[in-house]
């Protein structure tokens, strides 16, 4: 540094040798935390002399060298020195800023019934850090304090903090660890002071919409006493929050948004918000239904759609349908946000925004929550962030308080696993509210990452309009009868600002009840809906036996397999998986049959290649569990990859195939969601292994299964559920078949076991091909991925078909059958080498490869030739009360000759889905193709 410059430096800082110890104690400080120091002093540290990166700590001696250093050349230049006393005071402020910003939120004024009773933060009061009355005077410097001005006095210091962070808006965003976004939110909530500026339109706005919620909920108790409704009095902010949450979108290019909630306040939002006529809803109250579709479902798990007009354009709303299991939707919505953003090109997010609205205690205790802000920046499940709103009604589901249902301070503590911002503010309080909800979407867009309002407000009723809070809750219930409505509250200062009048007010709620009378929609921003995201007509009334076109050209298809075994040169493979693609390349010439990764392979390659869109998930799904798809292939010299499968050709259809989290339940549910709102392609979920499926119960329960018949959601979702039993103990053998067929009615869902690559080929092809879209459920293999008599030929693939049954394959004189045996899955090889080795011709074996919607015609074709045959048996490998014996023995029964009768082989009931031992599991093994083959 020049000595002049230096000269100058030095004599304004405080670098002179009576402060040297003080500066030390500032630079310690630093080290703590560099935002307890001012932007001036962090520049000073920041260049100071630093370790080798190999170096963990900073070495103090150094730096008190370079600090004596300092000191020693000052006397140079006959410095000034500043008094200790006051730089001390001086840290000392910036100490308590921090403490606002860190802890400020627990003083904040947040309940708006006032009764929380909250230990006082000693941190907030300037005495814990030694600051007086006497300092209330001073004039300090207020480092990265964003109040406008670089110095204040510690009088106006303190108030502003108080204004800022103890007010209606509790800020919680210190635990994130990048600076940048806490210095973000700095910038957006300390420059206004705790005083949000907002137009008279935009207040009078948000009084009409407080007017709506109110109104509507008063309505349906005078209308319909009594019925459930999960009325959202109390919390009436939503309704302003989420049309102000649209709007901004919107304003901010955003065309669609897609919703999830629970069941408070889900009437409230579908009449006014999402534009809903009030005189459907009331039909539904009244019992009136429409019985063209399915069984239906109450009106609190409902759905809906429509279009929203904003300044910047129209957006697409969609409210997402939920179950009772109260979070499950939140991954559901963030599969169907990842489809549209996929279909739109929108790799940032910025074209599709997901909201989740959750419960105080749902979202504190329901473990699909963590799952979902796991998976929240995850490659494959990254949606540019979601805004999470929380209805904190401060009462959970019907009797629990707070220290009963979380063992945190606050329900959203979940929340910062990801580090997101988390906005406490009181429901009371709408501008607050809009404030907060404009720098969550901010927030939101400009660092792609989840954020929580949690919007603390009360419940008026109980959890449901029957119960009678009273009887657990009798403090709580005594302040709310007394507590006027938010629209009151709200109507009050804007009478005593003097920008509304009783008059006004009042017409809003006459305007609003004659609006309902009349049925028609009531929101003003409803736009007749134009901006469908999804096409679905071309899915709709097919059947299931309808005539679908599967050949492939044989030339093409070989043309395929040459470029899924075409690779960089510079890509080196690992050894095993080398020899695969040796193999694969043998199988395409034609030298050897194809295996069960090949077919699967080439299924994906054939449908890409038409332009259809493959997302295919599970926990090891790029390589394959079982060593088997290798899809996604690794650079052994730089662990880069490639996927033969995006390089087809330019025009080629996308193809992600992803490694999920270590999630079952969230992962399924997301790609469910996804499957709803991207019907042309295929959509895959694979579990590791079958049973783990049994984490997601949830899921295959209430909207695989049943999305259709309840709500009238088709879905083609694919899961592969790895099934079969090797000896591998009960965890790691049966895909639990029987829960699926228990859930088969009404044609709901397919149930597949494949015993050939040719058959998994064609399974997929004819998701896809065939415009029939429900979902597909496959027992998929374990051991048949390498079993030697599980191949097929090309032309197999090219020339032939999906078969729900498959008859017997060794030449046989039907006139000598006398049994025979129906099987699905791997122990029809158990079964077809043992009666090989026995050179027995009397047992005719029959695949039934689809157990839903069973072939019955198909197997009766089948087992035509066998007129003798009086004696049919069931096997499988699964326990009797397992697999498909009970569920589907009356389809077996239905399909064979009158006067036939219909025996069992396979393993006893039991408990257990597998045994543990493998000794255990070869002496069951053999009995059960003995017995089948046995003929007494």
């Amino acid at each position: 540094m020049h000595n002049g410059v230096m000269k100058a430096w030095l004599e304004s800082s405080h670098l002179a040798g009576a402060n040297a110890t003080y500066v030390e104690e500032l630079y310690e400080t630093y080290l703590s935390d560099p935002e307890l120091v001012s932007e001036e002093w962090r520049r000073v540290f920041e260049g100071l002399p630093m370790q080798p990166d190999n170096v963990v700590e900073q070495s103090h001696t150094r730096i008190r060298d370079y600090f004596r250093r300092l000191a020693q050349e000052t006397k140079h230049y006959s410095v000034q020195v500043s008094d200790p006393e006051v730089d001390a005071k001086q840290v000392k402020v910036l100490q308590l800023i921090n403490a606002y910003r860190f802890r400020g939120h627990e003083a904040a004024q947040l309940d708006p019934l006032g009764l929380w009773q909250r230990p006082p933060v000693a941190e907030l009061e300037p005495a814990f850090h030694n600051l007086n009355n006497d300092d209330m005077e001073e004039t300090f410097n207020v480092g990265s304090f964003a109040i406008g001005s670089d110095t204040m006095q510690l009088k106006d210091i303190y108030q502003s903090l108080n204004n800022i962070y103890c007010g209606p808006v509790g800020a919680e965003y210190m635990h994130i660890t990048d600076t940048e976004q806490k210095r973000w939110i700095q910038q957006q909530i300390e420059p206004i002071n705790g005083h949000p500026q907002f137009s008279l339109d935009e207040k009078n706005t948000f009084l009409e919409e407080l007017t709506a919620a109110e109104g509507l909920e008063r309505y349906l108790g005078a209308k319909f006493p009594g019925a459930k409704r999960f009325s959202l009095e109390g919390g009436d902010a939503l309704i302003p929050m989420t049309k102000e949450l649209i709007r901004y979108a919107g304003s901010k290019g955003m065309r669609e948004v897609v919703i999830g909630m629970a069941h408070r306040g889900r009437l409230n939002m579908l009449v006014n918000v999402l534009g809903k006529k009030p005189q459907g809803l009331f039909d539904e109250f009244a019992g009136k239904h429409d019985e063209t579709w399915g069984t239906g479902d109450v009106k609190y798990h409902q759905g809906f759609s429509a279009d929203f007009a904003t300044e910047g354009g129209d957006v697409h709303l969609a409210l997402a349908f939920n179950p009772s299991h109260l979070e499950i939707v939140n991954p559901v919505v963030m599969g169907s946000v990842r489809a549209r953003q996929d279909r739109l090109g929108d790799k940032e997010g910025a074209k599709v925004l997901p909201i989740t609205i959750h419960g105080d205690s749902a979202i504190a205790g329901q473990g699909v929550v963590a799952e979902t802000f796991n998976m929240s920046q995850a490659r494959g499940f990254r949606v540019g962030g979601t805004v999470r709103i929380v209805i904190n009604n401060q009462v959970g589901f019907t009797t629990s308080n707070p220290t009963d249902t979380r063992s945190t301070m606050y329900c959203t503590d979940i929340a910062k696993m990801v580090q997101a911002p988390i906005f406490h503010v009181n429901a009371d309080n709408p501008e607050a509210v809009a404030f907060v909800t404009r720098i969550a979407l901010d927030y939101r867009n400009t660092f792609k990452r989840d954020v929580v309002i949690d919007l603390v407000c009360y419940r008026r009723h109980g959890h449901n309009e029957a119960d009678e809070p009273n009887a657990t809750q009798p403090l709580m219930y005594q302040k709310i009868k007394k507590h006027p409505t938010p629209r009151k509250l709200y109507a009050d200062v804007l009478m005593d600002r003097g920008e509304s009048d009783i008059e006004t007010a009042t017409q809003l709620i006459n305007e609003y009840r004659d609006a309902l009378d009349h049925g028609e929609v009531v929101v003003k921003e409803w736009r007749p809906m134009t901006m469908h995201s999804v096409d679905w007509e071309p899915y709709l009334n097919h059947d299931w036996n309808m005539e679908w076109q599967n050949q492939f050209d044989f030339e093409r298809l070989k043309e395929l397999g040459n470029r899924l075994c075409t690779w960089p040169e510079s890509h080196k493979l690992q050894s095993r998986v080398a020899k695969i693609y040796e193999d694969r390349r043998a199988m395409v010439s034609g030298e050897k049959m194809l295996d069960w990764g090949m077919a699967e392979i080439f299924a994906y390659a054939t449908l890409v290649d038409y332009g259809k869109r493959i997302r295919l998930s599970g926990q090891d799904s790029g390589r394959g569990t079982f060593f088997h798809r290798h899809s996604v292939l690794h650079n052994q010299t730089d662990a880069s990859t490639y996927a033969p499968l995006k390089h087809i050709h330019d025009k080629q259809g996308p193809f992600q195939v992803i490694d999920s989290v270590l999630s079952e339940e969230a992962v399924l549910a997301f790609e469910y969601g996804y499957a709803t709102a991207e019907p042309s392609g295929l959509t895959i979920w694979e579990a590791q292994f079958g049973d783990f499926a049994n984490g997601a119960q949830v899921v295959i329960d209430q909207f695989i299964s049943s999305g259709e018949q309840k709500w009238g959601r088709l879905c083609g979702l694919t899961m592969l559920l790895p099934h079969g039993y090797e000896g591998q103990g009960p965890e790691h053998s049966s895909a639990r078949l029987e829960r699926y067929l228990q859930l088969c009615a009404e044609q709901n869902i397919q149930v597949v076991v494949p015993s050939s690559p040719a058959q998994v080929y064609h399974m997929l092809r004819r998701q896809v091909v065939r415009p029939m879209r429900r979902p597909l459920i496959v027992m998929s293999p374990k051991s048949l991925l390498r079993h030697p008599l599980c191949v097929s030929s090309l032309d197999e693939l090219a020339n032939g078909n999906f078969m729900p049954a498959i008859g017997e394959v060794d030449e046989l004189d039907p006139a000598k059958v006398k049994r025979v045996v129906f099987c699905s899955g791997k122990v029809y090889y158990d079964l077809l080498e043992q009666r090989r080795a026995n050179e027995q011709d009397d047992v005719a074996i029959i695949r039934i490869e689809q157990l839903y919607p069973f072939p019955i015609d198909h197997v009766r074709e089948l087992i035509a030739p066998y007129t003798n045959v009086v004696d049919y048996v069931w096997c499988q490998e699964e326990p009797q009360n397992q697999g498909a014996w009970y569920s589907s023995q009356h389809n077996f029964v239905a399909a064979i000759p009158d006067g036939a009768k219909l025996k069992y082989a396979g393993r006893p009931a039991s408990a257990s889905p597998a045994v543990g031992y493998m000794s255990v599991h070869l002496k069951q093994q053999k009995a059960l193709v003995e017995d089948a083959l046995t003929i007494n």
